[in-house]
């Protein structure tokens, strides 16, 4: 029982020292797109924890918030692929045009937010 728990956790380690290390590679705009989409999941978790302890009487208002981080968060993913330069199938599209086309796809999902507001 002993053996086993410990081969776990040096597998477990194994892990996180090859997951830290190709991490370490990526490139710095990756990386600070990474951390936007952390912010905006977090977002919404911090919105979903407090609909459950104060309650959601306003419930487009709490849709609107949670859908809009979860909306923002997928969009960030999407830019992210595109400005990736390991994906191939991006290989001719120039950052600024991933970025123009995330700046304008946030725009129509936050005027179909505002609109859900009511």
């Amino acid at each position: 029982m002993g053996k086993s728990t410990a081969t776990t956790k040096d597998d477990a380690q194994a892990l996180f020292r090859s997951l830290h290390s190709a991490y370490s590679a990526t490139p710095t705009n990756l990386k600070i797109i990474d951390l936007y989409v952390v912010f905006a999941v977090f977002t919404a978790l911090i919105q979903v924890g407090y609909m459950a302890i104060v309650g959601s009487f306003p419930f487009n208002s709490f849709l609107s918030g949670v859908l809009s981080c979860v909306g923002t968060a997928v969009l960030a993913v999407c830019l992210r692929i595109q400005v990736n330069k390991e994906n191939k199938e991006f290989k001719d599209l120039p950052p600024e045009r991933a970025f123009a086309d995330f700046v304008l796809c946030n725009l129509v999902l936050h005027l179909v937010i505002m609109n859900f507001l009511g």
